[in-house]
């Protein structure tokens, strides 16, 4: 059973490389574009179903029993989803929501198996707190340039989790990727075993 991972995060590939899972990348652009009043859960689901199901239509053809794996992460502060920062202004106002205040970050996963209809869409939320903020240490963040490719202008496991108090819930989800939740995924499917690594 072959593994292929449809994104090009290379925080999602360092957990599943860590974890001792083989995979493959595959990375489809896709419409990120969120729907009118579509709730977080409804929007990160979507996204990670809609690029699995790209990688999957790419490998109609492959005669190998393939699982696809899509994966999309938002921060949500309040009614706010906070994805990745565009300018030095919105990462700005980015950290100054989360200052001081609890957030949610919400990962879409989808499990998708090629030579069949299974499927499996699901949402894992997990809950960060975050130190109150100084305008020195926000622009000292904003400079290390870890804000700009990360949804919520932070990475708690790089600059941005000297800053976090308290989770609750799946640490590698707010990485991107909620590693427990995915293996129970794969057991469902059957083939946790066979998407091991040899160096596992």
């Amino acid at each position: 059973m072959k593994l292929i991972l449809a994104s090009g995060s290379p925080r999602r590939a360092e957990i599943l490389r860590h974890a001792g899972i083989a995979f493959e990348i595959r990375a489809m652009g896709v419409d990120e574009s969120r729907h009118p009043n579509e709730l977080p859960g409804d929007y990160v689901q979507r996204l990670a179903l809609a690029k699995a199901q790209s990688v999957v239509a790419a490998e109609r053809s492959s005669k190998d029993e393939t699982l696809v794996l899509g994966a999309d992460t938002i921060v949500v502060a309040g009614e706010d989803i906070l994805g990745k920062p565009a300018t030095r202004d919105d990462a700005q106002r980015m950290l100054r929501r989360l200052s001081g205040r609890t957030h949610e970050v919400h990962t879409g996963l989808a499990l998708l198996r090629t030579d069949r209809v299974d499927q499996r869409v699901m949402e894992e939320i997990t809950r960060v707190e975050f130190a109150p903020l100084t305008d020195a240490e926000i622009e000292d963040h904003i400079a290390t340039g870890e804000p700009f490719d990360k949804a919520g202008a932070y990475a708690i496991q790089g600059v941005g989790g000297r800053y976090v108090t308290r989770i609750e819930g799946c640490y590698f989800n707010v990485m991107g990727l909620p590693l427990a939740r995915l293996w129970s995924l794969l057991r469902e499917f059957g083939c946790e075993k066979s998407i091991l690594s040899q160096n596992a």
